[in-house]
């Protein structure tokens, strides 16, 4: 986790004792960060399998399950899992929202986006891609958690997909293009379009893997 994220020195900015500042303090010890990529990964899967028969097709997402979602896919590793970060963070210089905003903003976010968004129930293909670009997004930037928001957001990708009756998405496209999706999150703050075309692609793309 080095290098990844600056966070003013609290405790969620803490590392684990023996992990030369590349795990964050955790509940299970580990100091090694491919034993904890693999951790939250199993982790993660469990929970999407739980998350996917639990969720219906017309049921709007709310920022309370996300905060859940999380709560239950970390729960066991971060004691702060499920709970908004208290740390400012940024990623190759570029600052996500301050800590002290990210309460107001989940509101917004919830009202404006969530609500207009969710469920995506009978959408079009193109409604869909609007939809997921525009979440994902708003959701990235915010960055609520201290880890882990990418991989929510794909999960919350991936559930408001199966709304709509696609498959579960594949994001191989987007790990492929690393540079290319951060550019479209950055571009998000004035313009959609580059994170559509991406999703556009992980549609196809999930699709053609049916």
């Amino acid at each position: 986790m080095s290098n990844r994220y600056d966070s003013s020195e609290t405790l969620e900015g803490r590392y684990q004792p023996g992990s030369d500042n590349l795990v964050l303090v955790n509940n299970l010890g580990i100091t090694n960060p491919q034993e904890m990529d693999d951790v939250e990964l199993a982790l993660l899967e469990m929970l999407t399998f739980t998350i996917i028969d639990e969720v219906t097709e017309d049921q709007r997402l709310t920022i309370a399950q996300l905060c859940e979602w999380h709560r239950r896919w970390l729960g066991n590793v971060y004691h702060w899992a499920g709970s908004i970060r208290s740390v400012n963070m940024s990623k190759h210089e570029f600052q996500f929202a301050a800590a002290m905003q990210i309460p107001r903003l989940m509101d917004e976010f919830d009202r404006n986006y969530l609500n207009k968004y969710t469920p995506c129930y009978q959408q079009d293909d193109e409604s869909l891609v609007e939809a997921l670009a525009i979440v994902h997004v708003e959701f990235v930037l915010i960055h609520p958690f201290r880890e882990g928001n990418g991989r929510l957001a794909r999960l919350i990708a991936t559930i408001m997909a199966l709304q709509a009756g696609k498959p579960a998405l594949d994001f191989s496209c987007l790990d492929k293009n690393k540079q290319q999706y951060f550019s479209a999150i950055q571009v998000g703050l004035i313009n959609y379009e580059p994170m559509k075309s991406l999703f556009r692609q992980v549609l196809q793309e999930s699709e053609k893997k049916v």
